[in-house]
């Protein structure tokens, strides 16, 4: 699966969002892509990033950038860490729901 992005590494990190714990992408809901962030989104692209919406919750919007699993909104929201690898997620990314979820 390929993330985009501005400055991205192998495990999700871009040039807004870079701590060890930022490996988490999420898909924009208009082009399906997934971003390292909405802003990189924002930049590279010629729409703004579309929040995806809550009601599909058999969708798969987030996407672990360390083991590249993707997850469901209702598998992200109750871990700390990918409930496949382990390895933990940011829990500041906790303030940017509004831009990524509706």
């Amino acid at each position: 699966m390929k993330i985009y992005g501005l400055l991205v590494d192998d495990e999700s990190r871009c040039v807004h969002y870079h701590s060890e714990k930022d490996i988490v992408s999420l898909q924009c809901y208009e082009c399906k892509k997934y971003y390292a962030c909405y802003q990189c989104h924002n930049a590279l692209e010629n729409h703004n990033f579309a929040p995806y919406p809550l009601s599909l919750t058999e969708d798969r919007p987030i996407l672990c950038g360390k083991c590249k699993k993707i997850l469901t909104f209702q598998e992200y929201q109750k871990q700390t860490a990918c409930p496949y690898c382990k390895t933990f997620f940011n829990s500041g990314c906790k303030e940017h729901h509004s831009y990524y979820f509706k």
